[in-house]
């Protein structure tokens, strides 16, 4: 048997955005060029990270106190605020406020590692989630997430199982 990899439609969008950006390697994953390819202002500053829109100004503040692996993680949770919410969580119900909270984590694993950039790596490695780590700028615990993912969404392909 032999499996792949499914994406889902919003790791296919995010991927295709970041591809006609000339975003294709690990190397390019810089949160101030993704920033600037969705028209988005960032910036840092010594307070809890945020992000809104106003008009068309679109602003993600992230918190300077952070490591730079939980700044991109902030980053990209951010991000999937200004691109697929609306509304103040500030006011909202509850329920809807964890839905929108539930779609950023997801987002999050998509956006910070890219399903075009997974080729890449031997995921196969003992070593893989240190060097995505690595690559990526991110903890353990969000590449371990993203893998785990990937595992649950492979299929399999070319089966003989339904062959006599």
């Amino acid at each position: 048997m032999s499996y792949t990899y499914k994406p889902f439609d919003l790791e296919k969008w995010i991927a295709n955005h970041y591809l006609k950006k000339g975003i294709t390697t690990p190397s390019q994953m810089d949160i101030h060029k993704i920033a600037r390819s969705f028209e988005i202002q960032l910036g840092f500053r010594e307070k809890r990270s945020y992000s809104f829109t106003y008009g068309r100004s679109k602003i993600i503040s992230i918190d300077s106190r952070l490591t730079t692996e939980e700044q991109h993680e902030q980053f990209f949770h951010e991000l999937c605020h200004i691109l697929r919410h609306c509304g103040s969580q500030l006011i909202m119900p509850k329920a809807f406020r964890d839905l929108q909270e539930w779609d950023a984590k997801r987002f999050t694993l998509y956006a910070a590692i890219p399903f075009h950039m997974l080729k890449l790596f031997d995921l196969k490695s003992e070593y893989i989630v240190n060097e995505m780590a690595e690559a990526f700028n991110l903890d353990l615990y969000i590449v371990k997430e993203r893998l785990n993912g990937i595992a649950r969404n492979m299929v399999v392909i070319n089966s003989t199982l339904f062959h006599n």
